[in-house]
């Protein structure tokens, strides 16, 4: 299907071209049943939830970082695509995480009204790597491949949760998540094949994400307290390695040799232990929404 302009292509319904979240598409939660799994604790799931999307909404802000920023045009407009796949898992998520609580809290308010103690995302997807004063793109892929081909993981198991709502989630996630991936391992290989300078920053960047890959394999009490609904993070930890494993080889890349970030007495991001880096992000991504408060565009 041909288009007069740009506008036409984003907001006729009628084909699948689409590329942003909520243009046109049909709701991936249509028709699901909301009611909750029996035997299952609200407040678990509901931090489940809140897990979940709050990995994707701030990686979905750091990635924004990049927009009109990129190496190069195409770069600005896939990596904007993923931050928008990443903002759509985190409105479906964000919604089911206030449904299950039930105290009235929408997306938005999950989102923007929450201080960073209550945020659970991991700590890998905060750390700022933009392309601000200390940031680097390499860095920004070696994330991205660590946690795509985690989370991809995750979702390809959680398709099968006794929480239809988290499943269909998952199923809608997996296919973006696959592209995300994928992505993130072409460059990869044309980073660390490129010119020695881009191997040097491919190196680096995977050394300054790997302390921080450990927590992404840790089960979290409540994934243990939610057998059949959540997915434990230990159990993708051999499917994680064996792609990296077969991204690094290709890439002649060898595994970096750094200890794991620590824990802060025991408690990580998933308790709500951030690192610096998160207050200023959450600084900049609520500030409209808490000056003015209830406004409506």
């Amino acid at each position: 299907m041909s288009f007069d302009n740009a506008y036409d292509a984003i907001t006729d319904s009628g084909d699948d071209q689409h590329w942003a979240f909520g243009t046109g598409f049909d709701d991936p939660l249509s028709g699901v049943d909301r009611a909750l799994p029996a035997g299952v604790s609200t407040e678990d799931l509901t931090a489940y939830c809140l897990m979940l999307a709050d990995d994707a909404l701030i990686l979905s802000q750091r990635l924004t970082e990049w927009c009109s920023r990129a190496p190069e045009l195409e770069e600005d407009v896939a990596l904007a695509n993923i931050a928008l796949d990443l903002l759509g898992q985190a409105r479906l998520l964000l919604t089911r995480a206030g449904e299950v609580e039930g105290a009235g809290r929408d997306e938005d308010a999950l989102a923007y009204l929450r201080d960073e103690h209550e945020f659970r995302n991991v700590r890998m997807v905060e750390i700022d790597c933009g392309p601000g004063p200390g940031g680097d793109f390499a860095v920004t892929i070696a994330r991205l491949l660590v946690f795509s081909t985690w989370r991809l993981a995750v979702f390809g198991r959680l398709v099968s949760s006794r929480d239809p709502v988290l499943a269909a989630i998952a199923e809608k996630g997996v296919k973006e998540l696959a592209y995300h991936r994928d992505h993130a391992a072409q460059w990869t290989l044309r980073l660390a094949g490129g010119t020695e300078l881009s191997r040097e920053r491919m190196v680096a960047g995977l050394a300054l994400v790997w302390p921080l890959q450990d927590e992404l394999f840790t089960t979290h009490e409540v994934e243990a307290a939610l057998p059949g609904v959540a997915v434990p993070s230990a159990d993708v930890r051999a499917e994680v390695d064996g792609v990296l494993d077969q991204v690094f080889t290709a890439a002649a890349l060898d595994r970096p040799d750094v200890a794991p970030m620590s824990a802060v007495a025991g408690r990580t991001g998933r308790d709500g232990v951030h690192t610096e880096a998160m207050g200023y992000l959450l600084a900049e991504m609520q500030h409209l929404a808490r000056s003015l408060p209830g406004a409506k565009w």
